[in-house]
């Protein structure tokens, strides 16, 4: 990356909360980091993330209760966005495959070399 870049961070919960959270004073999140100028990925992260009580000087013994009820929502939405994206690429590909089909992807399609082969 170069400056002036602007970038695009998107976060996600892992692992799944309930079976592996609710017993623990931290929780990660995955990260990736998009460069707009280049459109492309610029950084890939991992944050491991503790749960810290200023008032007693140390870290909790567990996630709070409406922590954990956030984090389960936000991973049901994670999981319900990842099938809605899945279904969306799976169309576009079969879509992209009836194009080629129905140009050049056929029995009696010859190919075109151009002037190479003259």
């Amino acid at each position: 990356m170069e400056s002036p870049d602007k970038i695009t961070v998107y976060q996600k919960l892992i692992p799944d909360p309930s079976r592996h959270l609710s017993a623990q004073s931290a929780f990660r999140l995955e990260v990736m980091i998009l460069s707009e100028a280049h459109q492309r990925p610029a950084a890939r992260c991992f944050e491991d993330i503790v749960i810290y009580d200023y008032k007693k000087n140390r870290k909790t013994v567990n996630i709070p209760p409406f922590v954990m009820e956030q984090f389960e929502t936000m991973w049901k939405q994670q999981e319900q966005e990842e099938m809605n994206w899945r279904q969306r690429i799976a169309d576009i590909e079969n879509r992209v495959r009836n194009l080629e089909t129905g140009s050049w992807d056929r029995a009696d399609a010859a190919e075109d070399n151009g002037s190479a082969s003259q």
